[in-house]
């Protein structure tokens, strides 16, 4: 098969993918008004609206955006301007054990396999069939630009999309056993929900593939396809009898994470945020371009340190390492959100426990 990841930039991308797989070894949320118990509540119908934050962290952010929509006041922000911006892999939903993008990969090549017997005739991919990881990934990256190849290209855009939409229907997560779209983060839904009540538009800045989270954003989340920004393979536009379609090729066209990151903001948004949210020093460059922008500015970082309901991980871990950016979150003034301490509740399915 012909290598279809020549670039440098694309070297990089796929070993932040290989190691966090060797590591390894939807329904629609209810809004916050409908899933937070009225007990919950402290009486005050706005600030319920982030009910399973905990005070410090609301009020910082509720006395933030009440300054920026208040007209006279010094950190007033035009609607115009109110861009909020979020990663998506550990910031708006989980990413362990492994990218849930990789794991649509490995079941997606499962799933062809019988329509493909010729791929018993390639190692890599006849171990991943077989269920044989640790021969799988003896092929390192080349093995890992196979199975991305074949399961991300040669079809059109609306058959991924189907794909996509069939595997959150049916995929479960290795430890919840809850469907993927389901381990999304009921404070951040609270909180996408609270600054669009306050008319931010609120955009998905993630290094995940853009046509993976297109298939499913809206529902989860409220955020249509055209306000997600990601990393992109190529297209190709075909003028068959039938009907014009697009047709997914397998060469990286655009890189969105770490400096790629606002790039990815200008070429699709064309304005620098006043708001952005990650988990990770991939999302620093992206923070770090909101943050230092003119006027009033807000920057939040989830952090992972509840190895009960999530999982802990910060400046060692191979998924989401965040080392830069706890260092620098005093010098930026960004939110550290400490996900056990901070958070009532991580998941919306935890709302009917105790």
């Amino acid at each position: 098969m012909k290598n279809i990841f020549d670039r440098k930039i694309t070297s990089k991308f796929l070993y932040t993918v290989l190691v966090a797989f060797s590591v390894a070894s939807c329904s629609s949320p209810k809004s916050a008004d409908e899933s937070i118990p009225a007990s919950e509540t402290d009486g005050n119908e706005q600030r319920g609206q982030l009910a399973s934050w905990q005070d410090e962290p609301r009020d910082r952010i509720m006395d933030w955006v009440t300054s920026a929509t208040t007209e006279g006041n010094s950190g007033f922000i035009p609607i115009a301007d109110r861009i909020a911006v979020f990663d998506n892999d550990g910031t708006l939903w989980s990413e362990q054990p492994i990218y849930f993008q990789l794991a649509f990969a490995i079941d997606e090549v499962k799933r062809m396999a019988p329509e493909h017997p010729e791929w018993k005739k390639n190692a890599s991919i006849k171990a991943l069939i077989e269920g044989d990881m640790d021969k799988f990934l003896s092929g390192g990256q080349n093995a890992l630009v196979e199975a991305l190849a074949i399961t991300h290209s040669g079809m059109s855009v609306e058959e991924f999309d189907s794909h996509v939409k069939a595997w959150m229907n049916t995929a479960t997560h290795p430890k919840s056993g809850k469907h993927y779209n389901e381990m999304i983060y009921q404070p951040m839904l609270e909180l996408l929900d609270y600054l669009r009540a306050n008319d931010f538009k609120t955009f998905i800045v993630s290094g995940g593939g853009i046509d993976f989270m297109r298939a499913w954003t809206e529902e989860a989340y409220g955020i249509p396809p055209y306000q997600v920004v990601g990393s992109q393979l190529g297209l190709s536009y075909v003028d068959s009898l039938a009907m014009p379609e697009l047709i997914k090729t397998p060469e990286l066209y655009f890189n969105d994470d770490k400096a790629g990151k606002p790039v990815g903001i200008y070429r699709h948004i064309g304005k620098r945020p006043v708001f952005a949210g990650g988990n990770s020093d991939g999302d620093y460059q992206m923070l770090q371009y909101t943050s230092t922008g003119e006027g009033s500015r807000f920057g939040l970082i989830v952090h992972h340190t509840d190895s009960v309901r999530e999982v802990a991980y910060d400046r060692d871990s191979h998924i989401g390492q965040l080392n830069k950016g706890l260092d620098d979150a005093a010098k930026y003034n960004w939110l550290v959100v400490d996900m056990q301490k901070d958070w009532k509740v991580v998941y919306p399915f935890e709302m009917g426990n105790p």
